[in-house]
C-alpha cells in the first residue's frame, strides 16, 4: 500500500468510528454554490468535520461548509463532502484527492463531482446543470504518481449521464476545462477554450475525477453554470454571484441529485 493510499485508509477508518457506517456506496463532492442542495438527499444520519479526519484540511473557500455527511437514502450510504481542497489553495495535488481516495477505501463504487463554473454557450443561463462529457486539464500536473497509465478515454460514464438524462431529458452536456485559478479567465483565455473545444471553465473538478478513475470508481461529473465566462456578457466576474446563483437553483440541483443517487 502506498503512502497517499495508507492515509486514505486511516481516513476511511477513522470516518467508519465518528460516523458508525462501515460502509459508504456513494460519494458526492459539492463544489461552490451547491450547498443548498444538499438536504434533499435524504436524512443525515452523522456530520463530522473535515479536521478530525487524517489528511483532510479545513474548507477555504466561501460556499463550502467543511463538513462531511453521512446520509442515508434508500438502501444506500452516501458519503458527501461538503466542502473541497482546491488546487488553487496550495496545499498539493495530493490533498486536492485526498477526499476522493477515502470514499474509494470507505467503500463508494462511483461518486458525483459537482462544481460551479462559467459557460461558453450564451443558451446558458446562470442556474443551469450542465452534464460534464469530457475534461481538459490546464493545471498541468496530475494525482497519478509514478508509472501507471490510467486510461481516461471514458472517464466521465455514459451510463450514469443517461440515467441523468431519465431524470431530466433537457440536460445539455459539455467539455470541462480546469484552469489552476484561484483568478478568473482572461476573454483571450475564455477564446482559446472555444478553439479547443471547451465549453465549460472552472478551478476544480478534473484532478478529483483522474483520481477516482485511478481508484476504479464511476465518475459522474455535472456543472452548475453560474454566470457566462469572461468576455462573453462583458460584465466582471465574482465569487457572489456564483453563490447566488446556486441558491436559485438549489431547489432543482437537489431534486435532480436525490432521483439521481436513487437510480445509480
Amino acid at each position: 500500500m502506498t503512502e497517499t493510499q495508507q492515509l486514505a485508509q486511516d481516513a476511511a477508518d477513522t470516518l467508519a468510528d465518528l460516523t458508525g457506517v462501515r460502509r459508504h456506496d456513494l460519494a458526492l463532492v459539492l463544489g461552490s454554490g451547491w450547498l443548498p442542495a444538499v438536504d434533499a438527499l435524504g436524512e443525515a444520519t452523522a456530520e463530522v468535520s473535515t479536521t478530525d479526519l487524517p489528511g483532510f484540511h479545513a474548507a477555504g473557500v466561501a460556499g463550502h461548509s467543511g463538513t462531511i455527511r453521512s446520509i442515508r437514502s434508500g438502501d444506500k450510504n452516501l458519503l458527501v463532502f461538503l466542502s473541497r481542497t482546491h488546487f488553487y489553495e496550495g496545499k498539493g495535488v495530493r490533498s486536492v484527492v485526498h477526499p476522493v481516495r477515502t470514499a474509494a477505501a470507505a467503500g463508494c463504487r462511483a461518486i458525483v463531482l459537482t462544481n460551479g463554473c462559467g459557460g461558453l454557450k450564451e443558451t446558458w443561463s446562470p442556474g443551469t446543470p450542465v452534464l460534464i462529457a469530457d475534461h481538459i486539464n490546464l493545471t498541468a500536473t496530475s494525482p497519478i504518481e509514478g508509472a501507471n497509465f490510467v486510461d481516461l478515454t471514458d472517464l466521465y460514464s455514459a451510463r450514469l449521464r443517461e440515467l441523468c438524462r431519465e431524470v431530466d431529458p433537457t440536460l445539455d452536456e459539455g467539455v470541462y476545462v480546469q484552469f489552476p485559478g484561484p483568478h478568473y479567465e482572461t476573454p483571450a483565455e475564455i477564446a482559446m477554450v472555444r478553439a479547443i473545444g471547451g465549453t465549460l471553465v472552472g478551478m476544480s473538478t478534473t484532478l478529483e475525477a483522474i483520481a477516482a478513475r485511478e481508484a476504479g470508481m464511476e465518475v459522474l461529473g455535472i456543472s452548475l453554470v453560474t454566470n457566462l465566462a469572461a468576455g462573453i456578457s462583458g460584465e466582471p466576474l465574482n465569487h457572489e454571484e456564483v453563490l447566488e446563483a446556486g441558491k436559485a437553483a438549489a431547489a432543482r440541483m437537489g431534486g435532480l441529485l436525490s432521483q439521481v443517487v436513487d437510480r445509480i
